[in-house]
């Protein structure tokens, strides 16, 4: 956990290897503590501010799954959203909360709201998985004498001594599991955690569904259709949602230097009421010439299909991603990537062999790393498909993910 990550290479490789030395799994054997969990029946409770969408969502209810799974009792705690019906057919529960607000006061009200649940319920440990809901975790972890794990998704910024606080509950728990080494080392550097009580558990794709044999050629048919995608064409696809730091506009400036009208570049991810930024996109694409070769077509709810009509996946973030689920769904999906060279790149991508590393925001380099990745050849492509498939099924399971935290749980439980 205290190893020093070297920081990924500036520059595009500008090719990408067929053959590379075999993918080694970490050496953690989850299986054991999965075995070990589920001894004594435990009652795990999560706390998350809803359940909406995104990764640590889709973390909170895998690992409910996997500990009702292990023979656990699973409870999660959040404001309400639709995955909260998922839950519930694994036999976990959700219990509703107001969970999703900053308020000091409901904060403190939530804390006692979770001790008498708590008691109610006979919880062993308590796993909190943002900062608000964190607090009130915290108070009631105190008050009940139970184990309290967090978890950090995200290296939370600070520019001030007060936000630095608020972030600093996310590293008081009894173990902290970081999702990256990336955010394993932020979290040791800025809050002091040792490798007594920091755990690195990378997050996890659910390889049953991202699966190229999985995808059926209708679900292709169908998708591509109603994206108008023409046949002809070779496809770029930026999964993500819109927001700037998510680098659509870079990609756009990088399909005007490639200057290839065989080319379409996919945008897929709502707006999220970003309806200003995403007409800044339109025009830019405009401005450049760019219409017919930019498609905004926004949320999909078949990303194992939309990966399959990719040529090429690309990560174009101009500021680190704690992990980049979208990236590693791609290489499960046997797709060529093309990601910026900051955040956990260098954990999740294998430079110039699933992918081409390329300096963040820089246009000219996106383009000449997508010109070198459509020039594979079949035999390429399959080779570089195969050692993406290999490389994730060995490191970014949702079967790892949660063994391992199931895992950290035994520790606590021990």
């Amino acid at each position: 956990m205290s190893t020093p990550v070297e920081p990924p290479g500036a520059g595009v490789t500008g090719t990408l290897a067929t053959h590379a030395a075999p993918v080694h799994p970490p050496d953690a054997d989850p299986v054991g503590g999965a075995r070990g969990f589920g001894g004594g029946r435990p009652v795990v409770l999560q706390v998350i501010p809803s359940l909406v969408t995104g990764g640590a969502e889709r973390g909170c209810v895998d690992v409910a799954i996997a500990i009702q799974k292990a023979g656990g009792t699973a409870l999660v705690a959040s404001s309400g959203g639709p995955m909260a019906r998922e839950l519930e057919r694994h036999g976990a529960r959700h219990i509703t909360l107001p969970l999703d607000t900053k308020n000091p006061l409901t904060i403190r009200r939530n804390a006692t709201r979770l001790v008498e649940l708590i008691r109610a319920e006979g919880v062993d440990i308590i796993h909190a998985r943002s900062r608000a809901p964190a607090w009130s975790a915290h108070l009631a972890a105190k008050r009940a004498g139970i184990p309290f794990v967090t978890t950090f998704h995200a290296p939370y910024n600070f520019k001030s001594a007060p936000k630095r606080w608020y972030n600093s509950v996310m590293a008081r728990g009894d173990r902290v599991i970081a999702v990256s080494r990336f955010v394993a080392e932020h979290v040791a550097e800025n809050y002091g955690v040792g490798p007594d009580r920091l755990r690195l558990i990378h997050r996890g794709v659910d390889v049953g569904i991202m699966a190229p044999d999985r995808v059926t050629q209708s679900r292709l048919i169908q998708l591509a259709q109603s994206w108008r995608v023409p046949e002809d064409r070779r496809v770029i696809m930026l999964p993500g949602r819109l927001t700037r730091w998510k680098g659509q506009g870079v990609l756009i400036e990088a399909m005007a230097k490639l200057g290839r009208k065989d080319v379409l570049a996919l945008m897929v991810g709502a707006d999220q009421g970003r309806t200003d930024y995403r007409r800044e996109l339109e025009e830019r694409a405009k401005a450049l010439g760019l219409e017919g070769r930019i498609a905004i077509v926004g949320h999909c709810n078949d990303m194992a299909a939309a990966y399959m009509i990719a040529d090429v996946v690309v990560s174009a973030s101009t500021e680190p991603e704690a992990f980049g689920r979208v990236i590693v769904e791609a290489q499960a999906m046997g797709r060529p990537v093309i990601v910026s060279a900051i955040g956990a790149v260098k954990e999740t991508v294998r430079d110039g062999v699933t992918g081409l590393v390329v300096p963040p925001g820089d246009a000219d380099a996106l383009a000449r790393a997508i010109e070198t990745t459509l020039a594979l050849d079949t035999d390429q492509r399959a080779a570089l498909g195969a050692e993406a498939i290999a490389f994730v099924r060995g490191h970014f399971t949702k079967d790892r993910m949660c063994a391992e935290t199931l895992a950290v749980y035994a520790e606590l439980l021990a």
